[in-house]
């Protein structure tokens, strides 16, 4: 086989710090499109990016050159330096240890995309633990209370 076919669509979660809510409606667009920016200069195609106060889910298509971990690494950390750099909140801001990274395939991530589109309404009635918790179950991992992810 002379090339290499790589499509792998990826379901990303990460929380602030402590989960504080350092993501007020008046920057949530500015901090979604750092991270869409981020995404992009590695390569990866993005579908969608959203979340409240707390945490942010992203839909991208991972590039086949990076690894998840790259990828995340320096998302996270190139976000968080341009938010500080920027004066966007009050007080220091940092993304949690960790992350979530699910695989989604092709057929359904347009349920996926719709799932990370209504955030806002999805979180009236879910916290993020409790949000967090179900993707662990659903996934096949322990669920952990005191997890810092």
């Amino acid at each position: 086989m002379p090339q290499s076919y790589v499509k792998i669509w990826v379901h990303a979660v990460f929380s602030t710090k402590n989960r504080q809510p350092l993501i007020s409606d008046k920057i949530a667009t500015k901090v979604h499109q750092l991270v869409k920016d981020e995404l992009i200069a590695a390569g990866c195609f993005v579908q969608a990016v959203n979340g409240v106060e707390d945490h942010i889910h992203l839909l991208f298509l991972l590039n086949n050159q990076k690894s998840i971990a790259e990828v995340m690494k320096n998302v996270k950390g190139s976000t968080s330096h341009a938010i500080n750099q920027e004066n966007l909140t009050r007080e220091k801001f940092a993304w949690q240890n960790g992350y979530g990274a699910f695989s989604v395939s092709d057929n359904r991530k347009h349920i996926v995309e719709k799932y990370i589109k209504n955030q806002q309404q999805h979180h009236a009635t879910k916290n993020f633990q409790e949000e967090w918790n179900g993707f662990l179950t659903s996934h096949g991992f322990a669920v952990v209370e005191d997890d810092d992810s």
